[in-house]
């Protein structure tokens, strides 16, 4: 069988995407091993990427080639703006990271580097390369989350976190946007290709950041 865009995409980052989905950051997660200090830094790291995301999902809306891809796009900016940002508000006031802490806690290279790949990615107002970095965000979240052994941690701040990216609804939209990636990416290969390829590697330094940074 021919191997699909994604899956030569990922196949071509496949140190870079085996190395975050199998990070310490994810084993210690899974298990609730993980410190409040690491979990706080990183969580705190990741809200900053809201906005530039929102953006990115609204690019995807506007660059998509058919209304029900546009409708799933909106459903899942819903999502985002509501239960995933509720769930970072909860998980602050549990760790102790007051707004006004976490607004002096400046923002790491990994997180100028993802912001900055989002806001290009939208900027080109070309679906394929908008699908590449959603792709990575999206499906790379699955790929370790749906690994989580049973039962979850008690702490919801880790529980929360892993159901976020492992339910019916997250795992359907990361299946749709592999079958859109797959349907127009011959359309800009090299464009999306090289996207894909910095959005993985982002996402290692993002973890490798909540113990190092």
């Amino acid at each position: 069988m021919t191997e699909t865009f994604f899956e030569t995409l990922r196949q071509e980052t496949v140190a870079q995407w085996d190395a975050a989905v199998n990070h310490r950051f994810v084993r210690e997660l899974c298990t609730g091993e993980i410190s409040d200090a690491v979990m706080a830094r990183y969580l705190v790291q990741d809200h900053r990427f809201l906005d530039a995301f929102l953006t990115l999902l609204g690019a995807a809306i506007a660059s998509a080639d058919r209304f029900e891809s546009r409708l799933r796009f909106g459903r899942f900016a819903g999502m985002v703006s509501g239960d995933e940002n509720d769930y970072f508000l909860r998980a602050f006031d549990a760790l102790g990271v007051s707004a006004e802490a976490g607004a002096q806690i400046p923002d790491s290279a990994p997180t100028t580097g993802f912001q900055a790949l989002m806001r290009e990615a939208a900027a080109t107002r070309s679906y394929p390369a908008v699908l590449a970095v959603l792709n990575v965000a999206e499906g790379l979240y699955l790929d370790w989350a749906s690994r989580a052994p049973q039962p979850l941690p008690p702490n919801f701040v880790h529980a929360e976190w892993i159901t976020l990216h492992d339910n019916p609804f997250f795992r359907d939209f990361v299946a749709f946007l592999k079958k859109e990636l797959n349907r127009v990416g011959s359309q800009g290969a090299d464009q999306a290709r090289d996207f894909f390829r910095r959005a993985v590697q982002l996402e290692l330094e993002f973890f490798d950041d909540s113990y190092t940074g």
